[in-house]
């Protein structure tokens, strides 16, 4: 016992010791619960009734949208809050499950075309493998490197989003659910020609009950904003529907949802002894991994917008820990892909929360409401007309018209990234379409940083440089200044390479003087690109001095190995040198040095000097 005890308490001081290593804090809620007190409890319990009564119903409505039991739905709310607060930064945050996260999940299961058995049994592994995802990314600090995601991406595919689950939704409010089913049309195309192909078969019951539900909550809304409608509006309508049922005008025929029983709160393993494991891993990779992505992405925009309205300062990766510690909290216990809900935190801050605590308190209240529902059976009077005509509520609210219309007049890159991503979520299944849309604005970001600016420079009768303000002819020109800004990593190492060799084509070029006081990121594409450029120009009898040369552009040259092909035939014994260092008190000190060795070079005293013209300039 006293063993394994030990072993216990060295795998726990290592775990902290690695974490701590990435920044990531194991327990970093321990300080906030030594400061915590009664008054701060009381705000919180207030808080987290409100939040509680939202993310009850809401989580209904993401099971339905991912086309699961809703028991996945409730249980996933309550189990995510619970967990989360012990790991997240922020105080104010609310997991859970999302809109995006949920339609991402029927994207996969639908695509795959799996029996609804198949789906429960695979879902807690894909949930583990999302949790697995996001804490690996916050030991790899991922979440940094999401900010680099355009936000033209987000608008586009979240509006793409929304238009799938509204379209998704109107088989409920037209009680055509069963019949386009048969159909078996998986995409938004399909489903589209499926609901005019069945028109002869619609209802008029879910659609009024659908109906009445949008003017109750969009009334609500309006006049007492500050309410629970979600939840009033449902519960109202489910009293009307069940009290239709007994007019005799068909509303008894109209679909409800099944309830759940304590036996289905029993904890539901990922199954990691299947014979067909590594298989199943293989088959959930990529929604996996999608999923762990826009979870993050959706937490870590969220977290940035609590933050700037509280103040607050939020750590990206830790709040990505969160999320993945939620997520493999929840594969153990029936729930759903969680994410950060930009609703529910949002109202937590409203409601005054002062702690993380708070999300502690909602989970817990929804833990008793889902066990309440489970022992009394409420949930089969709720219409699924009525909740569908819920979600459309919610994904109309995400539309957003002002970010659409920056997107679309900012720049021609943003507006095709925006159009491609929308129009990839409606006709590929969302974890590619994802990704579409981050691979076309990563490849434009590269376009643009790949290409380094050349400028012509000259010497003025003071000595210093100036820009060229006019191409003028030089009867000998013998040496060109270069003067080269922007990134050289690996994107636009052929392009530099290109623009010098065709400055070095002048037969009448001896010496290249490149300034490179202003190049950064250099990478070992472009220093090879710079090793080619130097043997090319000697094999021509020809030179490359480097001026203006910063700490970082030397630290790259001398770990590659590059420095000694750049210091080829000089005399260090005599101080000579090819490359002269960026001076910050006198930046022009560098390139009258490297004039200077050129000059020598040369074998005289005085050379004219060619000002290299970039003929894209003027384009």
């Amino acid at each position: 016992m006293r063993t394994w005890r030990h072993i216990k308490h060295n795998m726990l001081r290592t775990s902290r010791r690695v974490a701590r290593g990435n920044g990531i804090n194991l327990f970093p809620f321990v300080g906030s619960l030594k400061r915590y007190n009664r008054n701060k409890f009381n705000y919180d319990i207030r808080a987290a009734i409100n939040v509680a009564l939202l993310a009850m119903p809401q989580g209904m409505a993401y099971a339905a949208i991912a086309e699961i039991p809703i028991v996945y739905g409730v249980i996933c709310s309550a189990l995510a809050a619970l967990v989360a607060p012990f790991f997240s930064s922020s105080r104010h945050t609310i997991l859970g499950p999302t809109n995006a996260t949920a339609l991402m999940v029927f994207s996969f299961f639908v695509t795959s075309g799996l029996e609804m058995d198949e789906k429960l049994r695979l879902l807690p592994l894909l949930v583990f493998m999302v949790g697995i995802f996001s804490v690996a990314g916050s030991f790899l600090k991922v979440a940094d490197l999401l900010q680099y995601v355009s936000r033209s991406v987000l608008v586009g595919y979240i509006s793409g989003a929304a238009i799938l689950i509204i379209s998704n939704q109107f088989k409920h409010l037209l009680g055509i659910a069963p019949q386009l089913r048969a159909l078996d049309s998986h995409s938004f195309v399909g489903n589209l020609q499926g609901m005019c192909t069945l028109y002869r078969e619609y209802l008029w019951q879910p659609f009024l009950i659908g109906g009445l539900t949008l003017a109750l909550f969009f009334l609500l809304q309006k006049k007492f904003r500050a309410l629970p409608n979600f939840a009033i509006t449902l519960t109202a309508i489910s009293v009307l529907s069940y009290f239709l049922t007994f007019a005799g005008v068909g509303f008894d025929q109209v679909a409800t949802f099944q309830s759940f029983s304590p036996e289905s709160l029993k904890p539901q393993f990922p199954d990691f002894a299947s014979s067909t494991i590594f298989n199943d891993i293989s088959i959930l990779m990529a929604a996996a991994f999608a999923i762990a992505f826009l979870a993050s992405l959706e937490n870590t925009s969220m977290a940035k917008s609590l933050a700037s309205r509280t103040s607050d300062r939020v750590d990206l990766n830790q709040d990505m820990f969160s999320v993945g510690m939620a997520n493999i909290a929840c594969s153990f216990v029936s729930g759903m892909p969680s994410s950060g809900s930009l609703t529910r935190s949002a109202l937590n801050y409203e409601s005054g929360a002062q702690t993380r605590f708070a999300s502690f308190f909602c989970g817990l209240i929804c833990l008793g409401g889902t066990i309440l529902l489970a022992f009394i059976p409420l949930v089969q009077f709720i219409p699924k007309a009525a909740l569908a005509a819920l979600v459309i509520a919610i994904a109309l609210s995400l539309f957003n018209p002002h970010a659409i219309r920056i997107c679309l007049r900012s720049t021609s890159d943003d507006a095709l990234v925006l159009l491609v991503t929308f129009v990839a979520t409606l006709l590929s299944p969302l974890y590619v379409a994802i990704f579409i849309g981050v691979a076309l604005s990563i490849t434009l970001f590269l376009r643009k940083a790949s290409q380094p600016h050349l400028i012509e420079y000259e010497m003025n009768d003071e000595g210093t440089l100036r820009e060229l303000g006019e191409r003028r002819e030089r009867p000998n020109p013998a040496i060109s200044i270069v003067h080269v800004e922007g990134d050289l990593f690996f994107g636009a190492a052929e392009l530099f390479r290109t623009q010098i060799q065709r400055t070095i084509a002048d037969p009448n070029l001896k010496v290249i003087i490149l300034r490179l006081k202003n190049a950064h990121h250099l990478d070992a594409t472009s220093v090879m690109a710079l090793e080619d450029l130097f043997k090319q120009t000697r094999r021509k009898g020809r030179h490359i001095i480097i001026s203006g040369a910063t700490r970082d552009v030397y630290r790259v040259l001398k770990q590659s190995g590059v420095l000694q092909t750049v210091q080829e035939g000089c005399d260090r014994s005599k101080r000579e040198s090819n490359i002269f260092m960026h001076s910050p008190s006198n930046p022009n000190l560098s390139t009258r040095d490297a004039l200077k060795r050129s000059q020598q070079l040369l074998g005289t005293d005085k050379a004219d000097i060619k000002i290299y013209f970039d003929p894209n300039k003027d384009k």
